[in-house]
């Protein structure tokens, strides 16, 4: 289903995708000089959890157009992204070059990642806005996540509230469902589709994705010997009575630990 469900998204996610970042962000030259000039608060969510970024070796899962990652990388980290849309790589790879940084870029299904031991360890895996929906297995995710962090390394995941993503309308959550416990596999518009005028969204394809609660992540990351350290709800800028994002920080732990259920065989 995993295998399916990445390839209907991939072809979404390579149709106008860099039409639409130069529509929003402007062309790579021009978002380079915003992020050279301001790269600390592009990643102020962050930067509190990972001190100077300087020497560190980041790997952001699903890093899109890179903004994040060329910030990090300007910052002095060595950083390396994994994204399944082609046209992301293109306008991350040409911003990055902009700015006079080196970004290694895989594009690929992160749940398939070719020869996915050569990439080594990270100190930091980023995680970040729009990405656990477009999976069927969380156990799955956060296990490459431990795969590919150094012992104590970091995680980072910073994601839309399941509770807003169930309840919400915001510039950002269009389309809440009503059902914070719906596990369906659902048709969504494809992430960037807002940012093109509307006579440029003919011939976008649809993604599939669906909705996690925070038992779920919070059970899938620990359950992967990931040590929980902090889990930061953020307001809604928009209603400040309500979460819209989360930060979750989560450490690889040494330890091994004793099965949750010890009377079962799973």
């Amino acid at each position: 289903m995993q295998e399916q469900m990445s390839r209907t998204n991939k072809a979404a996610w390579e149709t106008k995708a860099y039409q639409a970042w130069t529509q929003y962000h402007g062309s790579p030259e021009e978002l380079a000089v915003r992020l050279q000039q301001d790269s600390a608060h592009t990643l102020r969510y962050w930067l509190k959890y990972t001190g100077d970024p300087s020497g560190l070796k980041v790997l952001n899962l699903l890093g899109s157009h890179g903004r994040k990652a060329i910030c990090f990388a300007l910052l002095g980290a060595e950083v390396t992204v994994v994204d399944i849309s082609e046209e992301n790589r293109l306008y991350a790879c040409e911003v990055a070059e902009a700015a006079g940084v080196k970004l290694n870029y895989l594009c690929a299904d992160v749940m398939n990642i070719p020869e996915e031991e050569a990439l080594g360890t990270f100190d930091v895996v980023l995680m970040e806005f729009g990405i656990l929906h477009y999976f069927t297995d969380l156990n799955a995710v956060f296990a490459l996540v431990r795969r590919r962090l150094k012992a104590g390394g970091r995680l980072l995941l910073t994601d839309f509230h399941p509770f807003a993503r169930a309840w919400l309308t915001t510039e950002t959550l269009q389309h809440p469902t009503g059902n914070y416990f719906d596990d369906s596999l659902r048709e969504s518009e494809v992430a960037f589709a807002k940012l093109l005028p509307e006579e440029e969204r003919s011939g976008l394809g649809q993604v599939v994705v669906r909705s996690w609660t925070l038992g779920d992540i919070l059970t899938s990351v620990a359950s992967q010997g990931l040590y929980i350290r902090t889990f930061e709800e953020i307001k809604s800028a928009e209603d400040p009575r309500f979460p819209e994002f989360y930060t979750l920080v989560a450490d690889a732990a040494e330890a091994k630990l004793r099965p949750l259920n010890p009377d079962t065989t799973t």
